[in-house]
Order: C-alpha cells, then sequence, then structure tokens
C-alpha cells in the first residue's frame, strides 16, 4: 500500500505528484501491460540481444 504523508497546509497537487511517482516506481500499470500479451521467451531474448548490441555499439562510439 502506497502512503503519502500530507504537511499541515500542504497543496494537493503535491501530494498527489509523489502519489504519482510513487505508483510509477511500483511498476504495476507497467507490469500489467506486459501481461496483456503473450511474449514468447525466444523473442524477449531476442530484442535482449539486440539491445545489448545497440548499447555496446554507442558505448563504442563514444570512445
Amino acid at each position: 500500500m502506497i502512503v503519502v504523508p500530507l504537511k499541515e497546509g500542504e497543496n494537493i497537487e503535491k501530494a498527489l505528484k509523489k502519489f504519482k511517482r510513487k505508483f510509477e516506481k511500483t511498476g504495476v500499470v507497467k507490469e500489467l501491460r506486459s501481461r496483456q500479451a503473450f511474449i514468447k521467451p525466444s523473442v524477449t531474448k531476442r530484442k535482449q540481444n539486440m539491445r545489448a548490441v545497440y548499447v555496446q555499439q554507442l558505448q563504442q562510439i563514444e570512445e
């Protein structure tokens, strides 16, 4: 459960922003979207490999 303590006289919009940030960090929405459609393990592995290659190429360009 996410708890956002309110200080005396604190703005509601600030508290709502804090709540949204905490909720985003939990990853609930991301998990829900990923569960909506099944992705084969081979596809996820391929995407991870492609991302790793891309990152390595970026690092080589920087050097």
